[in-house]
């Protein structure tokens, strides 16, 4: 069973990006983006785990939180916010939140610390990235998720987590355009030049593994993003 987030947050491309990422990794994810009828959305939902932002519309986040504590005592409460000093962390605990998190986050960060809760609270079993992964034909290659491992006949390639995470996106995006923007804020929550430079090195390991006449093929489209071609 996957974990179920309720994910609030007021910021479009933000809550996007992140809803996007959470469900390619088997989380079940609702986003609201304001307070407004939360309680009903949990009540519907049944969420094993609220993820809050503290700015938003109509209420603040620790005034939501609190009352998420008051009306479901055992439900985990991540909260998010820019704001850095000492008061503000212990506001955020004070209302009720069970872990607190400084935008900007990675996305990686925030799939651990909500792993974190689930395990704290005896729900192992239903965090995102303990879901299966069935193995994918691509070209030549058999790619198996849980392994990290790409295979071409005898031969087996180990991949690094972070190349995994690519790979894993890339294979949502099958003969499709992918923007390197979003790829970049899907997998770092950031599209900064350091992190368009981090992105290229994986991009040719990456390409390194899949040789001329597999199949497989990642074509850089110049000011677009990255097309994945798969002939299987």
């Amino acid at each position: 069973m996957s974990c179920r987030v309720l994910y609030i947050e007021d910021e479009e491309h933000l809550a996007c990006i992140v809803k996007e990422t959470m469900e390619l990794k088997g989380y079940v994810v609702l986003h609201k983006k304001d307070g407004l009828k939360v309680l009903d959305a949990i009540n519907d939902f049944q969420p094993d785990i609220c993820v809050l932002d503290v700015m938003l519309p109509h209420t603040d986040g620790f005034t939501l939180g609190a009352s998420i504590r008051a009306a479901h005592p055992q439900l985990p409460i991540i909260f998010l916010t820019a704001k850095s000093q000492t008061k503000d962390v212990l506001d955020g605990f004070t209302a009720g939140g069970t872990d607190y998190m400084k935008k900007p986050f990675s996305m990686e960060e925030l799939m651990v610390r909500i792993d974190n809760q689930m395990r704290i609270t005896g729900q192992q079993e239903k965090t995102g990235n303990s879901k299966s992964k069935p193995q994918m034909q691509l070209g030549s290659f058999i790619y198996t998720p849980e392994k990290l491992e790409l295979k071409d006949g005898n031969n087996i390639i180990r991949l690094s987590a972070r190349e995994a995470e690519i790979l894993d996106i890339f294979c949502t995006h099958v003969n499709t355009i992918l923007d390197r923007h979003k790829l970049m804020k899907l997998v770092w929550g950031d599209n900064s030049y350091f992190i368009s430079r981090n992105l290229d090195v994986y991009i040719r390991k990456l390409r390194d593994h899949f040789i001329t006449g597999s199949g497989v093929e990642i074509i850089t489209l110049k000011g677009k993003g990255y097309q994945f071609s798969v002939n299987n």
